[in-house]
């Protein structure tokens, strides 16, 4: 495949809807044209990512600097901003047009006096950060990065002592459709899971120094010299009959997977995209009472001795 397929927000191998990611794997992307896409994914799983950071705010105590570190247009960026009211909050990302619309949010949502931005690759652009974090957060870019333990340890000596270092990975992949949606072949979403558990590997083996890890997250934050591992998944469930905005959502999804994916795409099961991608049809996606967004992601938290 040459190009990845940018699947569902809720799937760990693919980018992130509410993120870029920091480097310069994929430049062939353009960000700053998918930034409305980004951003009404992102808000579309707003009510997991406010569970995920409720629960981080049980976890960390009143930190005065949060890192997002691969934020892309900032929608989880201002939300850390309103969760954690006292706290300073900086978008990190490779993508300066990205990060200007982060800017331009956090002033339309009142908290441009303590949000800042900074533009470079991870992880090297954290060392040009003022001051280490209380709380660094990388949600779902971690894996766009070829050696991920290296990285990890690059994040952790940007946290102060008694620092939190949060990432986003893993989970389950999402689901749209019942079973057996009435045409075409049951189990139509496994199998594009299959496709995208090849795509993601062949991207991970593609990128700048790519190293084979198991992911052991426990481990791994061990690994870079953090205490304390613990980890907690969190559920987006948008029940039937879904939303005009969740129904979006599920077409450009299914698009990108069917575009994506190309002649690896078993025929029956393209036809049977095409058929639920269709406005017109009373069984696609846009129409059918049956269709919903189910996802859930995964949080992995670890201190900096003191």
């Amino acid at each position: 495949m040459a190009h990845p397929p940018h699947a569902s927000h809720g799937d760990r191998h693919t980018p992130d809807a509410g993120h870029t990611h920091g480097h310069g794997h994929g430049t062939d992307i353009d960000w700053a044209e998918m930034a409305p896409h980004l951003e009404a994914q992102a808000e579309l799983f707003m009510p997991l990512y406010e569970r995920a950071l409720s629960w981080l705010g049980k976890e960390v105590t009143e930190p005065g600097l949060i890192v997002d570190a691969g934020s892309g247009p900032g929608v989880v960026s201002t939300l850390f901003a309103e969760t954690f009211p006292g706290a300073r909050v900086m978008a990190v990302d490779a993508s300066v047009p990205l990060l200007e619309r982060a800017r331009q949010r956090a002033e339309r949502l009142g908290h441009a006096d303590r949000f800042g931005t900074l533009a470079g690759e991870l992880p090297a652009v954290l060392q040009e950060l003022d001051y280490p974090a209380d709380l660094l957060w990388a949600g779902r870019s971690l894996h766009h990065l070829g050696d991920q333990r290296a990285a990890l340890t690059a994040f952790a000596e940007r946290l102060a002592p008694g620092g939190t270092l949060a990432i986003m990975e893993g989970g389950l992949p999402s689901r749209f459709l019942p079973r057996d949606p009435g045409f075409g072949r049951p189990g139509l979403e496994a199998r594009l899971d299959v496709l995208q558990e090849e795509w993601f590997a062949q991207m991970r083996a593609a990128l700048p120094g790519s190293v084979d890890e198991a992911e052991d997250w426990a481990a791994l934050l061990g690994s870079a010299g953090l205490k304390h591992a613990r980890s907690r998944s969190f559920l987006l469930d948008l029940p039937a009959p879904a939303s005009g905005r969740a129904r979006s959502y599920i077409a450009a999804t299914l698009s990108r997977l069917r575009d994506g994916f190309g002649d690896s795409l078993d025929p029956d099961d393209r036809t049977t995209l095409d058929r639920l991608l269709d406005p017109g049809d009373e069984a696609g996606v846009h129409r059918r009472a049956d269709v919903f967004v189910l996802a859930a992601h995964t949080v992995h938290t670890a201190v900096k001795p003191v």
